[in-house]
């Protein structure tokens, strides 16, 4: 999503579908995630399926859990539909381990959080109902 379309996202709590790769592949990531978007700012919360990670940077960024107990959550800065370098640290092994993965999230996947349909979801039925009208005044025409 363009950063006129994020301008475009009301301030709110929304969802979105979130992916992470790299690593050995076990590491996963709550997803759909939780996003909040405030004056055009993007933040995601990320929540890992370990509570091992002390330490996450995205691009180049620092940021440590805001939870004590669980997996651990952290609160990032984030883009829609980029992928983001991400560098984590686990302490699940004998000694530290950072690891490098890159994390994206899907603005097709975007749900306002509150019972609100998907972006993707709300497009496409506004083409079936264009088509339909269409087919309607056609059928008036004749």
């Amino acid at each position: 999503m363009g950063s006129e379309a994020v301008n475009e996202l009301k301030d709110g709590a929304y969802t979105v579908g979130a992916t992470l790769t790299g690593g050995s592949g076990r590491a996963k990531i709550e997803s759909p995630t939780k996003l909040t978007v405030e004056g055009g700012e993007i933040r995601a919360e990320i929540r890992w399926n370990s509570p091992y990670y002390d330490y996450m940077e995205v691009e180049g960024r620092e940021y440590r859990p805001v939870n004590e107990d669980g997996n651990s959550l952290f609160v990032i800065d984030a883009e829609l539909d980029r992928d983001l370098a991400v560098r984590a640290e686990t302490v699940a092994m004998s000694e530290p381990h950072i690891i490098d993965y890159t994390l994206r999230l899907d603005s097709k996947t975007l749900c306002r959080r509150g019972g609100a349909l998907p972006l993707a979801v709300v497009v496409a039925l506004m083409a079936v109902v264009v088509i339909l009208l269409m087919r309607k005044r056609k059928k008036h025409e004749k």
